[in-house]
């Protein structure tokens, strides 16, 4: 394979992959695609730029055309796409000019879209590991001997010693029968990639006001006065949500405000960049709070009436003043009142998060921090306001909502009995008979069942530990890694251990990826060839909670399967398929995708994926030109009244006819129509304080102030009981508004105008966490070691998610003199996630050939290391990469980046020989978790890989 690449001066040349040097520079190429570029039209939002048509050979030239919708399958903007098909061959590609979220937008891997329908690189068999080799091996063989090997060690060790790693990359029926697959099996060994990249957003700003998805939506952004990026960078990582952003600052004169310890793409277009130390987020919002407080801008009225414990926070940010901020954070006293004042006079105003915000020891206070920034400044609920979070792949959202996570059954419902319960009457199963799937034994008092099984971050200590310290009954002894790039986790070397202790690894995925290469293993490896997206069909649910129906565009490709079509073998293998597919038609070893839809509609009321029917959203598929481009509501056609994808909560059953709501929290509009107020989640008092709403209902609400949730017995009270039929009357007796499968409850409280989840205030302070108010507290790598004595981490804990977690005994250790250099890691525009498929993209692939490491030139020049050259980085626990060192100042002196998307290196050794012939990406590199380290989140165990230690040398 030949890789076209450009010089600096914009000549052409020819390189084989794997020579030297940089490629197309990340400039040219962002300057090509027009994010660069000042206009709208300019930018190619609804203009041609950078389209076109990918054409395939002539000899499809006259064949009949097919056109299928579909949606991206890259990041969470949910961009649409039409797929021309000839002769069962997708050959061409046009972004969708109709489609109401990207109106003909594509970014570069958007536009490159096609090669996954027809990707040269792809697995293309079964394959199992023996003695060192590949070889083939039929779906049966494989099935068969899985099956057996998981099923010995379930009979030896018990069914948590199977772990079962989804995806993001699952349409929203596949993430849902993967998380019951699980269940059946009898564990909750289950989780994906949600887990590593905002758990924390969900944890934090679902105990901030309820519910932990985007308020508002991309499109909702136009309206915004003022937009605060933190951690985030969309001009790269979520290139058509960036022209959003770029229409209200054009059209609507808002201000824009990037703080990011690096010089972004994104930050090339705001008003006002903020450079801070990495870690110090808690630290900087306070500083901005202290402003606000200190000149009278917050939002009494607001807060008196929706806001509860915002004083404890105004204690706290007492000791926040000028001086101390810029001692932490590094921003002095004149940039911070700016921002603060540039906020509080632009209202409203929205704030953006992503990973950089996130993935912290103390992620789940910093999110927090962004949303009590929120609601002080009175941005909540409203039009151009909001938290608006943006997630990274394809349908993260929709796989965390439907409950791929180690903590929880679909719908956030837990792991209590009653949880389990109540999916046990969806699913139409004995609640005694799930029971006993699980092991019957109990570990520090805690039945597996209703404990917390072991999340993604972990996997790797689930392996490792001595398991007479895990809350289960043996150690992870086989590995399913179901569309998941284990190069997107921290602690690489550990990882390569653990996969070599491991009896069984089952690779699942439409490539290798890098955990078919990372190991040693001989043997005890199987590849499985999963189809893309674009082989079946099926919803998505994208960043803003709108769900989105795809075509299938093509056939499975080679001997590819869809995923569900796996698990049904599987199921059938292990004798659980009847138990799985009860509710569920199976044509051959097809299920039913619809079947699936509408299982999950009767099961989540908590979030309202019930109104959302199979036949609601492929009409709105089909009318993708009738919805609004700011608004996203219909005028007219067949979906008219309905937001775009029924945003969540869509109340109710699908006759009903709730059109979704677009902004969360809005009480400016009746619940039925879209309006909302925060949810009562956490009691009606607190130490004999309200906790309901004072004041403040949804437009029409009848009780018109605030109220606990739904249940029959509030209904009686209210003398609502008799709006229910007979029939809904016996389903909702004892019920809640999450319990009643008939929807009666819901139903009967939005006719009354209210919101089924009750109607409370927000609050600022979460009891239930480590820091009931956020605290700033030092990273555990961290060189400010004169810090510590004020803001250091917290005590050590025995049982986290069923492994003990270190948190002081790592932070006391200086190793800052050997590793003197801040690290941290972000994305590229070319590429996606852990980058085994875009990087398997011979367009992609020409566009960034090279992992690298940014680094001042002032250390540049103190370390002897020249742009261009080979570099050794080393972390903080040892873990070393060999890069190429891009000398800019785009990051501080002692600040060293690096982008996560790269594998198929280790060490400085290249692992291209051993992937099955023809399946190595075009392009390899060291995969910067190799030298990232330890650290999580006490609330969510997420992994720190935004600021660790490193030491940087000449190669």
């Amino acid at each position: 394979m030949k890789l076209t690449k450009k010089t600096s001066s914009g000549e052409s040349v020819v390189a084989e992959k794997g020579s030297k040097g940089l490629g197309l520079s990340r400039r040219a190429f962002l300057k090509n695609t027009g994010i660069t570029t000042g206009g709208i039209a300019a930018a190619g939002f609804m203009g041609n730029g950078m389209i076109r048509k990918a054409e395939a050979k002539t000899s499809y030239s006259n064949a009949p055309k097919e056109v299928k919708r579909t949606i991206c399958s890259h990041c969470s903007v949910g961009c649409g796409v039409y797929a021309e098909v000839q002769n069962g061959v997708w050959t061409h590609q046009e972004p969708a000019f109709d489609h109401p979220i990207n109106r003909g937008a594509h970014c570069a891997k958007g536009a490159a879209l096609r090669e996954h329908g027809h990707g040269e690189r792809r697995l293309k068999y079964p394959m199992k590991l023996v003695n060192g080799k590949w070889q083939k091996l039929s779906w049966d063989q494989a099935i068969n001997e899985i099956g057996d090997q998981t099923q010995q060690i379930r009979q030896e060790s018990g069914p948590d010693s199977v772990y079962f790693l989804g995806s993001a990359k699952h349409s929203n029926e596949q993430a849902y029968l993967f998380r019951k697959f699980a269940a059946l099996w009898g564990t909750n060994n289950v989780d994906h990639q949600a887990r590593i990249c905002h758990s924390t957003t969900v944890a934090g700003v679902a105990n901030t006001w309820g519910y932990g998805a985007m308020t508002n939506s991309f499109n909702d952004m136009h309206f915004a006065k003022s937009v605060i990026l933190i951690g985030s960078n969309p001009a790269e990582a979520h290139p058509v949500s960036m022209q959003h952003i770029l229409i209200a600052k054009e059209q609507n004169k808002a201000k824009l405000i990037v703080v990011d310890p690096r010089f972004t793409r994104t930050a090339a277009k705001a008003n006002e960049y903020v450079r801070i130390r990495p870690g110090t987020d808690v630290a900087y919002v306070w500083g901005l709070l202290w402003h606000i407080f200190e000149n009278g801008w917050e939002d009494e009225q607001f807060i008196n009436q929706r806001v509860y414990g915002m004083d404890e926070v105004r204690e706290e940010v007492k000791r926040w003043n000028p001086a101390e901020v810029e001692n932490v954070t590094g921003v002095g006293e004149e940039q911070m009142r700016k921002v603060a004042k540039m906020l509080a006079t632009n209202r409203p105003g929205s704030i953006v998060w992503c990973m950089g915000g996130t993935q912290h020891t103390t992620g789940n206070n910093n999110t927090r921090a962004y949303c009590i920034l929120m609601l002080a400044l009175g941005n909540m609920g409203t039009s151009g306001g909001g938290a608006n979070i943006f997630r990274g792949h394809d349908n993260v959202q929709g796989a965390t909502d439907l409950g791929v996570l180690s903590h929880t059954l679909p719908g956030y419902y837990g792991l209590s009995d009653g949880a389990w319960k109540h999916w046990c009457g969806v699913w139409g199963l004995d609640f005694d008979w799930v029971n006993a799937r699980f092991d019957q034994n109990k570990y520090n008092g805690k039945a597996p069942r209703n404990n917390s099984g072991i999340p993604v971050s972990r996997w790797v200590d689930g392996v490792l530990e001595n398991k007479s310290k895990i809350e289960q009954k043996d150690n992870i002894r086989a590995m399913f890694y179901w569309g998941h790039a284990v190069n997107s986790q921290t602690r690489g070397p550990e990882m390569k251990t653990a996969m070599e202790k491991m009896d069984l690894m089952v690779i699942v995925d439409p490539y290798p990826t890098h955990a078919a290469v990372m190991h040693d293993r001989k043997d005890g490896v199987y590849l499985l060839p999963a189809c893309t997206q674009f082989e079946t069909y099926g919803s998505v649910t994208n960043s803003s909670r709108s769900m989105q129906w795809r075509d299938k565009v093509v056939d499975p490709l080679f001997e590819s399967k869809t995923d569900h079509e796996i698990m049904y073998l599987f199921a059938k293998k292990w004798g659980i398929a009847d138990q799985l597919f009860k509710n569920i038609k199976v044509e051959g070893n097809i299920p039913y995708i619809e079947d699936i839809t509408r299982e999950f509609n009767r099961g989540m009321w908590t979030i309202g994926y019930t109104g959302q029917s199979p036949e609601r959203l492929k009409q709105h598929q089909q009318n993708w030109h009738t919805f609004d481009f700011d608004t996203l509501k219909a005028e007219g056609g067949p979906a008219d009244g309905d937001y775009y994808g029924m945003p969540w909560p869509c109340w109710g059953d699908a006759e009903m006819g709730h059109p979704g709501t677009p902004i969360l929290y809005d009480t400016s509009k009746p619940v039925a129509e879209g309006g909302l107020n925060f949810r009562a989640r956490f009691g009606v008092e607190r130490d004999g304080v309200n906790l309901l709403a004072e004041g403040s209902a949804p437009v029409g609400s009848e009780i018109g102030d605030g109220h606990p949730e739904f249940s029959s017995k509030l209904l009686k009270q209210l003398g609502w009981w008799k709006d229910l039929t007979p029939e809904e009357q016996k389903a909702a007796e004892g019920k809640n508004w999450k319990t009643d499968l008939s929807g009666g409850i819901q139903r009967v409280a939005i006719k009354h105008g209210c919101a089924p989840f009750g109607n409370a205030k927000a609050r600022a302070v979460v009891w239930t966490f480590p820091d009931k108010v956020p605290l700033h507290r030092e990273p555990l790598y961290t060189n400010r070691r004169d810090l510590l004595k004020d803001y250091a981490t917290w005590k050590d804990s025995e049982s986290m998610y069923r492994l003990p977690t270190l948190y002081e005994s790592i932070q006391k250790k200086d190793v800052s003199k050997e590793y003197p250099i801040i690290l941290t890691s972000g994305r590229l525009v070319e590429y996606e996630g852990g980058g085994e498929e875009t990087r398997s993209n011979p367009w992609l692939a020409e566009l960034q050939q090279e992992m690298f490491a940014e680094i001042n030139p002032y250390d540049a020049n103190n370390l002897n290391v020249r742009d261009g050259a080979d570099i050794w980085l080393e972390g903080a626990e040892g873990g070393r990469i060999k890069v190429k060192a891009m000398v800019t100042r785009r990051v501080d002196r002692g600040v060293v980046f690096i982008p996560f998307h790269f594998g198929g290196k280790f060490q400085g050794k290249d692992l291209t020989s051993k992937y099955p012939q023809g399946s190595a990406p075009y392009v390899v590199g060291e995969a910067a978790n190799t030298a990232t380290t330890y650290g999580y989140d006490p609330v969510t165990q997420m992994q720190e890989t935004k600021v660790t230690l490193c030491k940087v040398t000449p190669a």
